[in-house]
């Protein structure tokens, strides 16, 4: 009922621009995201592509050097045949002379020397045809295998180009599915933190030092802390009191679908503290954030829903030094953000 009221109140309408600005810093961080994802598919398909094209050039390599000695197999081949025929007709020759003789003067020893020599000869040339032409046969086989080795990588590299256009789809329709769902929750959300904003308006009404900047609820650290500790006053266990029940309420009503933390950050102004205890603002800031991170579980909130974060004197409001930009600076925020 009483998020409800604060709906309805003027208050709630002032939030519209900083709701907008968390939309577009939402959407800004889920578009990084597509684009990270979709960086790595393309390393990996750079990666698998280089690899398969190195395969089919050396395979293009190893035919090219396997025409090559094909080519010259064939071509000492040949050779080897046309002195073959050559020894053939010479030995055609000699014996028709041969014959001729022997019906002259008779049987000649050196022409049966030479034609035995010649024949010898065709016998080595005939065994070195027979030789190249085996060699040119298992340069066929080798050659041929390449080729279906080819053809297979071929179907490989075109199944894998199918299935990389596949998973390129799937991961466009996953980030229009994920930017739905996360409109929404944004959306949701937005609506539930101008609720608590609302709420916590109506509760500290008539307090002037705390107010909202931008997306945040500001209090000034006077209202908690006394000067230099991080130990909460009175007043300020009663302001975060309140502020608990505001977020007890809020928890009951998000739903559980939507992952939402409240972020409390400490701020200090430029002047160094240098004390024991805290030897600079770095740490004096995260303890006054811790403390309310912690006063909030005693109170009931749920702790996987807060965030401590000290940030010293380095994100100031406002700059200067003068004593009202350095009370100004001197602060502890809330922003309710999904996760």
């Amino acid at each position: 009922m009483a998020l409800s009221r604060s709906r309805r109140s003027g208050g709630s309408s002032e939030l519209f621009w900083p709701g907008y600005v968390d939309v577009l810093s939402t959407l800004l961080l889920v578009v990084t995201f597509l684009l990270s994802v979709f960086m790595v598919a393309q390393f990996y398909v750079s990666q698998e592509s280089s690899g398969k094209d190195t395969v089919l050039r050396r395979l293009t390599r190893q035919i090219a050097e396997l025409a090559d000695l094909l080519k010259l197999e064939r071509s000492q081949g040949k050779a080897l045949q046309d002195e073959l025929a050559a020894l053939q007709a010479s030995i055609a020759t000699l014996r028709a002379d041969n014959e001729r003789l022997r019906g002259q003067v008779g049987l000649g020893g050196e022409k049966d020397a030479r034609i035995a020599a010649l024949i010898r000869e065709l016998g080595d040339k005939t065994a070195l045809s027979n030789e190249a032409k085996g060699k040119g046969d298992l340069l066929d086989q080798q050659l041929l295998q390449l080729r279906r080795q080819m053809a297979a990588l071929q179907e490989v590299i075109g199944a894998w180009e199918a299935k990389d256009k596949e998973s390129q789809a799937r991961i466009s329709d996953l980030g229009a599915r994920l930017n739905v769902v996360l409109a929404k929750q944004v959306q949701e959300l937005q609506r539930y933190r101008s609720d608590f904003f609302g709420r916590l308006r109506e509760l500290l009404r008539d307090r002037k030092d705390i107010r909202v900047v931008g997306d945040r609820f500001v209090f000034e650290s006077e209202v908690l802390f006394p000067s230099g500790q991080a130990t909460m006053t009175v007043e300020g266990l009663a302001t975060i009191d309140q502020l608990a029940t505001a977020i007890v309420e809020l928890e009951r009503a998000i739903p559980r679908e939507i992952d939402w933390t409240l972020q409390v950050e400490g701020h200090t102004d430029v002047r160094p503290i240098a004390s024991f205890q805290f030897p600079s603002n770095w740490e004096l800031s995260s303890a006054r954030a811790t403390t309310v991170v912690k006063y909030l579980i005693g109170r009931g909130v749920s702790p996987r829903r807060l965030v401590a974060a000290g940030y010293g004197e380095f994100q100031p409001l406002e700059d200067g030094t003068s004593e009202d930009a350095l009370r100004r600076n001197r602060r502890i925020e809330l922003k309710l953000t999904n996760r």
